[in-house]
């Protein structure tokens, strides 16, 4: 069967999910279509394809055990220069999504894994592109504000095409369900 890489994340979003997207593609990151807008909770992480059952099955079950949480976005960070990344800070909700991680990775569960740096929640807007991008973006951002009301994750897979596609989403409170584009709370965006 194979396998597959996977991650697992809070999409950001409409209206502004579509922004950061389109201002990411403005900045000069060619990645920046094939990722959709997220904090992330499980990185890209490889697993034997015949796992993906078990893996829905405890995302489901931190799903269920979730309860919602206020997220707000405020301004810009950057992991330079010990990575080339520029971001939307997480202001409020990186404790719940902390905790979220955590659960999501359990060691008795089956998307263990170690982080190469310790976690820290942000909304890439642009990752691995010249210095003057970078700066860029960084500065236009500066100002970026929005929040929403998250209430759940969702588990995307990354196609041969570099493409994140999601999988399943997973309401708190409630089983995984196939992704088929529904929408949560209206968000509030100031950019």
């Amino acid at each position: 069967m194979g396998t597959v890489t996977l991650g697992v994340s809070i999409a950001v979003p409409e209206p502004y999910g579509s922004l950061l997207q389109e201002r990411r593609a403005g900045f000069g990151d060619p990645a920046a279509y094939g990722i959709p807008t997220h904090v992330t909770l499980l990185p890209p992480t490889e697993v034997d394809a015949a796992r993906l059952p078990g893996i829905r099955a405890h995302l489901a079950e931190v799903a269920a055990a979730g309860r919602a949480f206020p997220m707000r976005l405020s301004g810009t960070g950057t992991f330079r220069p010990l990575s080339p990344v520029v971001f939307v800070q997480v202001v409020e909700g990186g404790p719940d999504c902390a905790r979220l991680q955590q659960r999501v990775r359990d060691e008795a569960g089956p998307l263990v894994r170690e982080l190469h740096f310790p976690y820290h929640p942000h909304v890439t807007v642009a990752h691995g592109i010249p210095e003057e991008g970078m700066d860029r973006a960084y500065e236009e951002l500066a100002a970026f504000e929005a929040e929403w009301t998250c209430g759940g994750f969702a588990l995307y897979e990354q196609g041969a095409d570099g493409v994140w596609r999601k999988l399943y989403e997973y309401g708190f409170g409630l089983s995984g369900v196939p992704a088929q584009g529904t929408s949560r709370d209206e968000p509030s965006v100031r950019a």
